[in-house]
C-alpha cells in the first residue's frame, strides 16, 4: 500500500484556512515520499443531526475535490460516506483502522479545531498522542485571520447569501464557483444576442444573494470565458419560483449542452428585478457586459 500524508477536514468550499492544512499536507508528503491526500465526507455531519437543519454547503463534493487538487496539489482526495455507521466509529477506531490501516496513514494533518470520531470525542491533544504511540507524524495547524476575522466557511456563507462575492473571493483565496452539466433553458439568451449556459444547483448547496454577477464560465476543455450570471427566477421572463443560474457567455460561439462548466463568481453587479420588455432587459444585459469586461480588465491590468 502507498504511504499517505492525510489532511482531515470537512473543506467545505477549500478557504485560506484549509489551504493552511493542504499546503502543509503537500510539503510534508514531499518531505516523507508520500502521497499528498485529503480526507471529507460527502455529506455535512448536520445532516444526521435529527431536529437540526443541515448546513447548506459551499460546494459539492465533487467541487471541493477539484479545488483541493488545482490549487494545493492533493492527489488523491478520500470521500467517506457519512452514515450511522461512520458517526459512530470510535475516535481511535477511525484512526488506527481507517486512516492508518485501510489508507497507509504516516502523518496526518488537522486545523486546530477538529473534532472527530463518536460525539466528536476526539480532538486535536487526542490525535497527537495517539499518532505518537503509532508512530506516525501529526501536524495542528493553528487558526488562520484576515483583518481579525477568523477564516471559516460559516463566515463565507454569511457573505455569499448577502452576495458579497468579493469578500468571499478574499477569504476563499479563490472565487465562489458551481460545477454543474449544462441543461437547455428558454432560448433568452439568443433572443437576448448572446449564448448563454444555464446551470442548476444541487440539493443542499447555498444559493447566493439573487442578482446579477460577474463571472468567468471555465469549459471542460479548459478554456473560459467572461460571463454575465444570473442567480435567481428570472421574473422577467416569469420562470416561477425555480431557481436557476443563467450566464451570458461574451465573445463565445458555440454549443456547450451536455458538457460541465465550472461557474466562478466574482463581484454582485446588481440585484435581479423584472425589466417591462425584452429590450429594456437587453439593454441592461449590454451594460452588465461592459461593468464585467471594465472587472476583468482592471484585476489583469
Amino acid at each position: 500500500m502507498e504511504k499517505r500524508v492525510i489532511a482531515l477536514g470537512f473543506f467545505d468550499g477549500v478557504h485560506r484556512g484549509h489551504g493552511a492544512l493542504l499546503s502543509l499536507c503537500a510539503q510534508r508528503s514531499s518531505q516523507l515520499g508520500a502521497v499528498p491526500a485529503a480526507f471529507t465526507f460527502d455529506l455535512h455531519p448536520s445532516a444526521l443531526i435529527p431536529g437540526k437543519e443541515p448546513v447548506p454547503l459551499l460546494t459539492t463534493p465533487a467541487d471541493r475535490s477539484g479545488l483541493m487538487e488545482r490549487l494545493y496539489g492533493i492527489r488523491e482526495v478520500i470521500v467517506a460516506h457519512y452514515d450511522g455507521r461512520m458517526m459512530k466509529t470510535p475516535w481511535r477506531e477511525f484512526v488506527t483502522d481507517y486512516l492508518v490501516r485501510d489508507h497507509g496513514a504516516v502523518h496526518l494533518v488537522v486545523g486546530h479545531d477538529f473534532h472527530f470520531g463518536y460525539k466528536g470525542e476526539g480532538d486535536p491533544q487526542k490525535l497527537r498522542e495517539l499518532c505518537a504511540e503509532l508512530g506516525i507524524g501529526c501536524d495542528v495547524v493553528p487558526k488562520v485571520e484576515i483583518d481579525g476575522i477568523t477564516v471559516s466557511s460559516t463566515h463565507i456563507r454569511s457573505l455569499i447569501s448577502q452576495g458579497d462575492m468579493a469578500g468571499a473571493l478574499r477569504f476563499l483565496g479563490h472565487p465562489h464557483i458551481l460545477t454543474h452539466t449544462v441543461a437547455h433553458g428558454k432560448k433568452l439568451g439568443s433572443t437576448l444576442g448572446f449564448p448563454t449556459v444555464n446551470l442548476t444547483f444541487s440539493s443542499g448547496l447555498l444559493v447566493p444573494a439573487y442578482g446579477v454577477y460577474a463571472c468567468k464560465a471555465v469549459f471542460e476543455n479548459g478554456d473560459s470565458r467572461m460571463a454575465v450570471t444570473n442567480v435567481g427566477t428570472r421574473p422577467t421572463v416569469q420562470d416561477g419560483d425555480k431557481v436557476t443560474v443563467e450566464g451570458f457567455l461574451l465573445d463565445f460561439d458555440g454549443d456547450l449542452y451536455g458538457q460541465e462548466v465550472r461557474m466562478e463568481f466574482y463581484r454582485y453587479l446588481r440585484a435581479e428585478k423584472k425589466f417591462d420588455s425584452l429590450d429594456a432587459l437587453r439593454s441592461e444585459v449590454m451594460r452588465n457586459a461592459q461593468q464585467t469586461r471594465e472587472y476583468f480588465a482592471r484585476l489583469t491590468g
